[in-house]
């Protein structure tokens, strides 16, 4: 893996900001490219920004390591986003977006953030959006398709997720009693699940995993 380089889309977020510091220590990746819609606080040789509204590639330069392993950490809520159409503009549209943007730039292996019962028949309108993205990447035919999904995140957020914070309270006190499937739901570290992408990545480029690999819930925390 020695000389690879990375694309990441949603470093800012979450889990993309806590991954992103991880890509850029990692001695394998020669060059890291960051897809952001504005510049990101982060020095490094390593880092290349690319500055885009729409999340595009509008040009590349030949001499340019390909990136082979493409990061994708994109997702909102329907209050942050205004409405149901918003929110698949984003965790549906952009999401496929981005994945055909890394395709063609050369991305073989591909780790998305998805969520936790995500399903294309969920009754509900999030987890179908994330359930359709799964759907939609997998059919782009990459070398490794990998989506992660966890359940409420833990972490500092700029605009703090009031549905997580609630989640995460009430685990805190009832964690003790949890069993079972239910166990998916405990709050896991933002910093955790970007561990696991990277991994997960690592090991697709060794190719350890199958074609498509789906990761939930408890099972993103170390064994």
């Amino acid at each position: 893996m020695t000389g690879s380089s990375a694309i990441i889309a949603g470093g800012s977020g979450l889990v993309g900001d806590e991954l992103l510091h991880l890509l850029l220590s990692q001695p394998e990746f020669e060059a890291i490219y960051a897809l952001s819609r504005r510049e990101l606080p982060l020095h490094s040789s390593k880092l290349h920004q690319i500055i885009h509204p729409d999340l595009r590639v509008t040009e590349w330069e030949d001499a340019s390591p390909t990136p082979t392993v493409g990061f994708i950490c994109l997702g909102t809520t329907k209050k942050q986003a205004g409405s149901k159409k918003a929110l698949e503009a984003v965790d549906y549209q952009l999401v496929k977006e981005v994945a055909k943007t890394m395709k063609m730039l050369g991305v073989r292996h591909i780790v998305v953030i998805s969520s936790l019962f995500a399903s294309p028949w969920s009754p509900s309108h999030y987890l179908r959006c994330k359930g359709k993205m799964e759907q939609a990447l997998v059919k782009m035919d990459f070398e490794h398709c990998i989506f992660v999904r966890p359940g409420p995140l833990k972490g500092e957020r700029s605009q703090p997720r009031k549905d997580e914070l609630l989640v995460q309270g009430i685990f805190d006190l009832f964690h003790p009693l949890i069993i079972g499937p239910l166990a998916n739901l405990d709050p896991i570290p933002a910093e955790q699940v970007a561990r696991k992408m990277l991994t997960l990545a690592q090991e697709a480029q060794r190719h350890e995993l199958p074609k498509v690999f789906t990761l939930s819930g408890r099972m993103l925390m170390p064994s």
